[in-house]
């Protein structure tokens, strides 16, 4: 096969000779050679010889030749080296000083407005190193291959215009991008300007007054509010004019939405002075006069945002995400709300809608969310058409800045590599390269719609917060820092020196900016307060609900039958998997009423019926196109495929002619970053039902921040509703510690003001009226469903077809078995799952006819109502026992106890029945796991024990 490959390859085979002869042009005139050739043989170059030399390679021919010559004249003789072949040398020489300024120029870049460190010894970027001396300087070579706008330049004039387009207060980095026309378009963009800003007097002071406007809040409220917390951006003002530029710039370039996430430094100025936020609004926070609305709310610079601003463009919608203080966990929660934004438009590339996401040097580099979302980048199920990463790089870590500390990489934005997205270094004290280094940024993300990061290193004035005393810990750093007039300064006196602006000018503006906020006056540009969007979403309709509300789930028997035959029905020229034939085979039985619906019939007709409804399904996972546990196979494989990114199949796509799309994602194996962006899908989409469903329920524990901070807490402390369904494969059949446990417990731990929904559902009529109840009833609340295992293909688990067409879900099931005589009931077992089935199984065995056994579906928001009614059918009853299969410190024991007492009658004991607590969620010795199985069946019907509570 190899030997194929060489004989089809452009380097081998019939080519061989031709690529040698090209290759020995290039070796003497690199530009006599094609471009693509050149960038090639150039990139040969850079790999280092099979004896770990550097050498540069030359000419073979002429090698070849002259042994040939020599082998005729006998007795080889020393020659001299001629004039053209030291000629020929230099010529290489100025080549590899061209392509070495492009690669590590950035190293000698002037981007540390501290300037704490001296530049490295780097001795690819010193001309000596490739032997020149005073005397080449002047020498002429050819230059056709750069971009400097002259196809011959001296060596000394090449230099220059490297060192200013590699060296000055812009660093670029990308020549460790693959794709050659990318790399030629940063060259192109970089060299023909010299990375050198050139803006009119205008757009100049312009940018004087965003770092007027940055640094006059944080002095203003500094002033007003002493000692406050607000995570000061001083000296990082430069940020603000980014923001500015980025903003005009892409409304400039056809974007309506732009989609931002930040952690606290500098969010209170990005509220102010870039989305508009009224000063007074912000004051009222720091004076605790604001509106207190949520059970809980959040403090000031956590607080989200959303205005539309007018730009040249056009209007353009600014969404700043709710953060937590968990840096960087909001990257995959703004990613999800740009592709649902995205979605919405039909905006496929991201031409409209553009996510933004602003870092910390610290954070970039040091938190593993960052990496994961980075992943998903240009995945299809989750790409957003490129993203603007912007460091705000203050070059310290808290309390370090010892770079021994601080990261193991070169750069804090050397994670961007794994992606291929070029970075640009910047200096925080020259605002103009900011602003030209967003300009660049943002072209270059529109043309190729990849992510880009623009790293501006800065410094941070203050502590950490305004509390902290850094010079503590940072004594050199922070003399520095203190000697330092602030970015603002530097450049109006850098403008009123050139004559740009009038004398006094910078101060004029200083003064008009303080007065603005005594009066509490808007700064950033026109905010359009009465303007709502073509693709806003009201969400009006789903605020103020209640869990009770009813909601018709129960779908006609007609429309069953349809949509189950079109959902079982596999193209005749189409050729699926013995088993998975055998699958569809059966549900197409199903959707007849022939045989009971399993529980992947039960969620497909689910999916089906709200798809033909208009609701947009979204399911995403590690393994959600078949299911984990091959239950579900919504993705079919053509067995006779040709081609690997061809043959598949989605019955559910071709449900109806104006169905509503249905999307099922195998997703990147991550936790946390995929909870994350389907939650911030889910928040910018409340008409989809978007579910993220864990490989095995234990692993969701990768996402506890999200989950914490996110989904259980969102609503509470921003008022942001969210509709996310997490499926959670959960039950205890003996496979360990880490594929028996969802953590019911952590999710029952986090219940409280009606702020999420956790079931536990048993059978597949179940599953069907949930999913369906999630989107038909207007209640947005976060579903967490323990799913299950070895229920999804037990019997007892299908339901009859008459469970879809009538009824809905139920809460509370009641005992099923009617040997059960209600009057003669003394002791009623409930419990959640699968247990059910195991304790009906074992009441059998023993032939016990005074125990009834009721399951607890619904286990948050608690059902009152449904479980006083059960209690009531029981007349002779005194002993209710909490049966489960988690350890006792686990599962739902702890909260379902006082729900239970609370609905109980005087004198009636409560008792439990399950695993004894354990450290762990589940044991890995099959034998332990079957008798603590046998142990507590028995104990759900023997005598009473252990812990017990009489009402």
């Amino acid at each position: 096969m190899m030997q194929d490959q060489r004989d089809n390859s452009y380097l081998f085979g019939g080519n061989a000779p031709y690529v040698e002869e090209l290759y020995e042009s290039y070796l003497h005139d690199p530009a006599s050679v094609a471009d693509h050739w050149r960038d090639y043989f150039d990139n040969v170059k850079q790999v280092p010889a099979v004896d770990g030399s550097s050498r540069v390679d030359i000419a073979h021919g002429p090698i070849v030749a002259s042994f040939a010559e020599r082998a005729k004249q006998g007795p080889i003789r020393t020659v001299s080296d001629s004039a053209d072949s030291e000629m020929g040398r230099k010529r290489v020489a100025v080549q590899q000083l061209i392509a070495a300024y492009r690669n590590v120029g950035n190293r000698w870049a002037n981007i540390d407005p501290l300037k704490r460190s001296e530049r490295p010894d780097i001795p690819e970027l010193n001309p000596a190193f490739y032997g020149f001396t005073d005397g080449d300087m002047d020498i002429v070579f050819n230059t056709s291959n750069t971009f400097f706008g002259k196809t011959e330049m001296t060596l000394r004039d090449l230099l220059q215009a490297l060192r200013e387009t590699y060296c000055g207060t812009i660093g670029a980095e990308y020549m460790f991008i693959a794709d050659q026309k990318i790399k030629k378009w940063w060259q192109e963009k970089l060299e023909s300007i010299r990375s050198t800003p050139r803006f009119n007097i205008d757009e100049k002071r312009q940018i004087l007054d965003r770092l007027t406007a940055a640094e006059g809040l944080e002095r203003y409220l500094q002033a007003k509010y002493v000692g406050q917390k607000r995570f000061s951006l001083e000296g990082g003002e430069s940020f603000i004019a980014c923001m500015d530029e980025l903003v005009r710039e892409a409304g400039a370039k056809g974007a309506q939405e732009i989609v931002i996430g930040m952690a606290h430094r500098g969010r209170l100025n990005v509220l102010v002075n870039t989305l508009g936020k009224m000063p007074t609004d912000l004051f009222a926070e720091f004076e605790h006069k604001g509106p207190e609305t949520l059970p809980a709310g959040d403090v000031k610079y956590h607080q989200g945002f959303s205005s539309d601003i007018s730009t040249p463009g056009g209007p353009v919608h600014l969404s700043l995400a709710f953060n937590p203080s968990h840096l960087e966990i909001v990257n995959p929660v703004v990613e999800g709300s740009a592709r649902a934004r995205m979605e919405r438009r039909g905006d496929l590339l991201g031409e409209q809608v553009l996510p933004v996401l602003v870092h910390g040097d610290a954070a970039i580099a040091g938190q593993g969310v960052m990496q994961e979302t980075l992943a998903m980048a240009e995945v299809r199920g989750y790409s957003t058409g490129g993203t603007v990463h912007i460091v705000i790089n203050n070059q310290i870590g808290f309390t370090t800045s010892d770079p021994r500390d601080l990261r193991s990489s070169l750069y804090c934005t050397d994670i961007m590599k794994v992606i291929d997205a070029p970075v640009l270094h910047v200096n925080g004290d020259d605002p103009e390269a900011v602003v030209l280094a967003t300009k660049l940024a943002l072209e270059f993300r529109t043309q190729f719609h990849k992510d880009v990061a623009i790293d501006i290193v800065c410094f941070r004035k203050l502590g950490h917060n305004e509390q902290d005393t850094p010079a503590m810990t940072q004594p050199l750093m922070y003399k520095i820092i203190a000697a330092h007039p602030g970015t603002r300064k530097v450049y109006a006196d850098k403008l009123e020196t050139q004559g740009v602006l009038p004398l006094g000018t910078g101060d004029l503006m200083v003064k008009e900016y303080r007065a603005a906020m005594d009066q509490g006056k808007q700064t950033s540009d026109p905010v359009l307060s009465n303007f709502k969007g073509k693709f806003a979403v009201d969400w009006s309709p789903f605020l103020n609900k209640k869990w009770t509300d009813e909601a018709d789930t129960a779908i006609p028997l007609t429309e069953w039958k349809r949509l189950a035959e079109k959902i079982s029905t596999i193209p005749e020229d189409f050729k699926a998997h013995p088993l998975v034939e055998k699958v569809y085979k059966d549900r197409a039985a199903m959707g007849r009423g022939e045989i009971n619906v399993d529980w992947g019939m039960g969620e497909h007709m689910a999916f089906a019926s709200l798809v033909a409804s208009g609701y947009p399904v979204r399911l995403s996972g590690e393994d959600s196109g078949r299911g984990t546990f091959t239950h579900r196979h919504a993705v079919l494989h053509n067995q006779n495929r040709e081609k690997w990114d061809t043959g598949t199949y989605i019955a559910l796509q071709h449900v109806t002619k104006d169905q509503a799309p249905f999307l099922v994602i195998d997703s990147i194996l991550s936790e946390e970053a995929v909870l994350g962006f389907e939650y911030g899908y889910a928040a910018a989409e409340p008409n989809t039902l978007t579910i993220w469903e864990a490989q095995f329920g234990d692993f969701a524990n990768g996402a506890q921040v999200v989950i914490d901070q996110f989904i259980a807490s969102g609503e509470v402390k921003w008022g942001r509703a969210n509709g996310l369904v997490m499926m959670l494969p959960h039950g205890y059949e003996g496979q360990g510690p880490e594929h028996s446990s969802a953590r019911l417990e952590r999710f029952m731990q986090l219940c409280a003001d009606t702020n999420m929904q956790v079931v536990q559902p048993t059978t597949a009529s179940q599953i069907f009226h949930v999913l369906r109840r999630q989107m038909i009833r207007q209640f947005r609340k976060p579903l967490i469903l323990m799913t299950p295992k070895s229920l999804l293909r037990n019997k007892e688990a299908a339901s009859p077809l008459s469970e879809f067409t009538k009824g809905g879900f139920q809460t509370v099931i009641s005992e099923r078995d009617e040997s059960i005589d209600a009057k003669q009931v003394t002791r009623l077992v409930i419990c959640s799952g699968k247990v059910y089935f195991d304790l009906a199984k074992a009441r059998t065995e023993k032939k016990l006819d005074g125990v009834a056994i009721i399951r607890l579906e619904q286990l948050y928001p608690f059902p009152h109502k449904a479980i006083a009614a059960e209690l009531k059918k029981y007349p002779k009853l005194e002993e209710v026992v909490w049966c489960q299969d988690e350890p006792q410190n686990q599962g739902a024991w702890f909260f379902v106890q006082h729900n239970l007492l609370e609905n109980m009658s005087d004198g009636m004991k409560l008792a439990y029945a399950g695993r004894p607590a354990s450290a762990s969620p589940a044991c890995g010795y099959a034998h332990l796991h079957q008798e603590q199985q046998k142990s507590l069946l028995n104990a759900a019907f023997a005598k009473l024990k252990g812990y017990v509570v009489t009402k």
